[in-house]
C-alpha cells in the first residue's frame, strides 16, 4: 500500500469510564505513533505532562528507556514506528495508555482508510462525546471523587476541587474550542515537516 496522500480514521475511548469518553480523529498513515500520541493529546485534551506507551502485535511501543528496558519487556520506538506499518501488518486496535501514576488506559481502533482530501489539513478532529478528566486528577477514583465535588456545592471537597481545576468544567461535553485549537497547531506542525507526519524511509519494525 502506498501510504501517502492516504488517512486513516481512528476512534479513542478512555477505557472503564460510562458514559464513554470517545473521540474520532483523521490522522495520515505515514503519522508515527509519537504523532498519534500528540494527535490523541490535542483531541482528548491532556497536556502531556507524563509518560505513554502504546501496545500492538504483542509489543510495547514508547520512548525507549534502558532502565525500563532492562527490568520489563522491550520497548520499541514510537518515533520509528509507523501507522501505516501496522495498518500492512492486519493491526485493526491498539492499546494505549498515559500517565502511569493516573492510568488512563484507551483502546485505539482503526475504523477506516482512505483518500486524504486535498482541501483538509491533517491531522482532523471529526467528533467525540464527554470531557476527558483533568490532568493529575487521581486515575479513575479520583475523577469520580471531582466530578461528584463539582456538582454538588455542600460537598466538603466543592471549593477545594473547583479552586484546584480552576475554570468550569462541564463532564458532558469536550472542550472543542481547545480541541480545535490544538489540532490546528498539529496541521500546522505537519505542514512544516515536524510532526512525525513525513513520509517513511524506515524498514517495518
Amino acid at each position: 500500500m502506498n501510504h501517502a496522500d492516504r488517512i486513516v480514521r481512528i476512534r479513542v475511548q478512555l477505557d472503564d469510564w460510562r458514559p464513554a469518553i470517545w473521540r474520532r480523529v483523521e490522522v495520515p498513515l505515514t503519522a508515527t505513533l509519537k504523532a498519534l500520541h500528540d494527535v490523541i493529546q490535542a483531541a482528548m485534551p491532556f497536556d502531556d505532562y507524563h509518560l505513554f506507551e502504546f501496545r500492538a502485535d504483542g509489543k510495547r511501543y514508547a520512548i525507549p528507556d534502558p532502565e525500563w528496558d532492562s527490568l520489563r519487556d522491550r520497548t520499541y520506538s514510537a518515533k520509528t514506528m509507523r501507522l501505516g506499518t501496522l495498518v500492512d501488518r492486519g493491526i485493526t486496535e491498539l492499546a494505549y495508555t498515559y500517565d502511569f501514576g493516573d492510568d488512563w488506559r484507551h483502546t485505539i481502533t482503526i475504523e477506516a482508510i482512505a483518500d486524504a482530501d486535498p482541501a483538509v489539513e491533517y491531522p482532523r478532529y471529526t467528533d467525540g462525546a464527554s470531557r476527558a478528566p483533568p490532568e493529575d486528577v487521581g486515575g479513575i477514583p479520583g475523577f469520580e471523587l471531582f466530578l461528584d465535588a463539582i456538582a454538588d456545592p455542600k460537598h466538603e471537597q466543592h471549593r477545594e476541587l473547583k479552586r484546584w481545576h480552576g475554570r468550569p468544567f462541564d463532564p458532558q461535553q469536550p472542550d472543542l474550542d481547545d480541541i480545535l485549537i490544538r489540532m490546528e497547531k498539529l496541521a500546522r506542525r505537519r505542514a512544516l515537516g515536524k510532526a512525525g507526519f513525513e513520509k517513511s524511509r524506515d524498514q517495518p519494525r
